[in-house]
């Protein structure tokens, strides 16, 4: 009777108490999907200004972004080499330059229609891919790589039309990184936040002075 019971106990652990932690959470494609669906539910809103959508997109995309470790691939080897100051400020300032770019990108947006069409999803552990299909004009393919990090699939790199996000910021910023230190690198990100600031600046007022 004890060995039944402990060969009971042994089973119910191995079906409920050994579980795949990918397992235990909602999948990538169910939790990427809220946030998207989020955005486009925004970006249609036509009651919210235009800072009132860039603040809430901006919310949604810190919220479901690993920037650490979208920083940890984009550097690379330079990762490893860098101190844990370096490494900081590097997540800050990409983050912070993904920001100001897709918030340009978003000022100048006219809302089309598009829809966003789920199409596939692979799992391997704490990995994932969840590939998606905008539909506009024409079909963009976009893919979402995460991660499991806790009891959420976080993005840590994207991929347009078989472009890698990572892979694209990484040959450039290794060059520079090559010839110019990780300092160099870092200097050259204030440089560019303040060229992409000036230019957000110059837009409003512009769009002051014609009423918008």
């Amino acid at each position: 009777m004890k060995i039944r019971k402990y060969l009971m106990f042994i089973l119910m652990f191995a079906i409920f108490g050994w579980v795949n932690p990918a397992m235990a959470v909602p999948s990538p494609t169910a939790q990427l999907r809220v946030t998207l669906d989020k955005i486009v539910e925004v970006l249609r809103n036509k009651e919210l200004s235009q800072d009132a959508i860039l603040d809430q997109v901006n919310v949604m995309v810190r919220d479901k972004f690993d920037f650490e470790a979208m920083s940890q691939r984009t550097l690379g080897i330079h990762w490893r080499n860098a101190t844990p100051k370096q490494r900081a400020r590097f997540i800050e300032l990409f983050s912070q330059l993904l920001e100001d770019t897709y918030r340009i990108r978003i000022r100048n947006y006219t809302y089309q229609n598009e829809r966003v069409e789920y199409v596939g999803e692979t799992v391997q552990g704490t990995r994932g891919q969840v590939d998606t299909i905008v539909v506009a004009n024409k079909d963009i393919p976009v893919s979402y790589r995460v991660r499991l990090k806790g009891k959420e699939w976080l993005v840590y790199d994207v991929i347009v039309e078989e472009v890698s996000l990572v892979n694209n910021y990484r040959s450039s910023y290794n060059e520079i990184v090559r010839k110019e230190g990780f300092d160099g690198l870092l200097t050259r990100l204030e440089e560019k936040i303040r060229e992409l600031d000036a230019a957000k600046k110059a837009a409003k007022g512009s769009a002051k002075k014609q009423g918008v």
